[in-house]
């Protein structure tokens, strides 16, 4: 018998490379309202806790609350318009889907990005392929609260037991275990080997026919 029925998938840097475009739209929103650029190495570190947090993380130290405000909604008007300019799927990745539908499991997404991103992008990139697709909203906690992960168990009537949560990263982590789920970790993401070790994943994949296997063993 096959040990999961479900595969509850984390979007950025684990299906999507989307990191450029946060970038951009990041430092868009930064140079609107005078303040420094960030590289893409800076980025790729403050990535992981949600839209918010990144433009905290972007935004120079002490920033006003009611300026963060103001940057939060320039960095959406611009996304909107440019979350397609360089954002892709891993390679691999697509066929993954392909395969893990074909060997019968359901499929979800859930992120810190904002639901109408996750849609999009889910739509563009993989359509047809998630039972699920959700992302930050009002009233459900971001990740790595387990909140949005068991709406996806909701939806997909599947029994926790029998789903695993994959991710790239420290939130996606201790979301799997706040959720009291597997979890399996892909190596191609958003953090280092070295990052990702002092966080202690239980299981780490290097590619997507690890990734295939790992989900579809017995």
């Amino acid at each position: 018998m096959r040990k999961y029925d479900l595969a509850i998938f984390d979007l950025d840097g684990t299906i999507l490379y989307t990191l450029e475009d946060l970038k951009n739209s990041l430092n868009y929103a930064l140079a609107s309202h005078g303040y420094p650029e960030r590289t893409l190495e800076e980025v790729r570190r403050f990535v992981g806790n949600g839209v918010r947090k990144l433009v905290e993380r972007g935004a120079p130290a002490g920033t006003d609350p009611a300026e963060l405000d103001r940057l939060y909604e320039t960095f959406h008007v611009h996304y909107k318009q440019h979350d397609l300019d360089n954002t892709r799927p891993y390679a691999g990745v697509p066929e993954l889907m392909g395969r893990l539908k074909a060997a019968g499991l359901r499929l979800a997404v859930v992120s810190n990005k904002v639901d109408y991103g996750v849609k999009d992008l889910c739509g563009r990139f993989f359509p047809g392929a998630f039972d699920a697709a959700i992302g930050e909203r009002p009233g459900v906690a971001k990740k790595p609260a387990p909140d949005m992960v068991n709406e996806a168990l909701a939806r997909t009537g599947i029994a926790r037991e029998r789903a695993v949560y994959i991710g790239d990263s420290e939130v996606d982590i201790q979301t799997a275990r706040n959720a009291g789920m597997d979890e399996i970790i892909v190596a191609w993401g958003f953090r280092t080997a070295a990052e990702l070790a002092l966080h202690g994943p239980r299981r780490v994949v290097q590619d997507p026919d690890a990734l295939f296997a790992a989900l579809t063993e017995e």
